[in-house]
């Protein structure tokens, strides 16, 4: 069994986790309690490494999304044809009182993401949600952050 790395006391992954609060919560759709929330970048794979790897960025979403009370689901892969993704999703049972909300929130996303991938001509913008935007979000906060 091989052990993996703790970075519960990693300052960088603290620093990380504080900067990544405020997006995490801002992931989650409007009027919907807090729930239904996700976040993804994609960093180019020496950005990443920069940063402390993959598996310090994933743990930092962890511990920003358990501030959040989140029940937490992470992936980090490197190398992929899009560098280095990492993603948080909150896996919370949706209160019957939010679920419209965060399926229509959910809906929205998934369209936005057929759309650029679509072949009908013309640019699609950068929309709240879209991993463009998480990443550009991200890269700020830590940068802001010294990380």
């Amino acid at each position: 069994m091989t052990l993996m790395a703790s970075y519960a006391k990693d300052p960088r992954c603290i620093a990380m986790a504080e900067a990544l609060v405020p997006l995490l919560r801002g992931s989650c759709p409007e009027n919907a309690g807090g729930f239904g929330g996700s976040y993804q970048v994609n960093l180019d794979d020496e950005e990443a490494v920069g940063l402390g790897g993959v598996e310090l960025i994933r743990a930092a979403m962890r511990r920003a999304a358990r501030q959040l009370d989140w029940k937490v689901e992470t992936i980090g892969w490197i190398r992929t044809r899009f560098g280095t993704m990492a993603a948080v999703r909150d896996t919370r049972e949706i209160p019957r009182e939010h679920r419209t909300v965060v399926d229509a929130a959910m809906y929205e996303r998934m369209s936005a993401a057929m759309a650029r991938v679509s072949p009908e001509p013309g640019g699609v913008p950068v929309q709240r949600g879209s991993v463009d935007l998480m990443t550009q979000e991200f890269r700020a906060a830590v940068t802001e952050a010294n990380v």
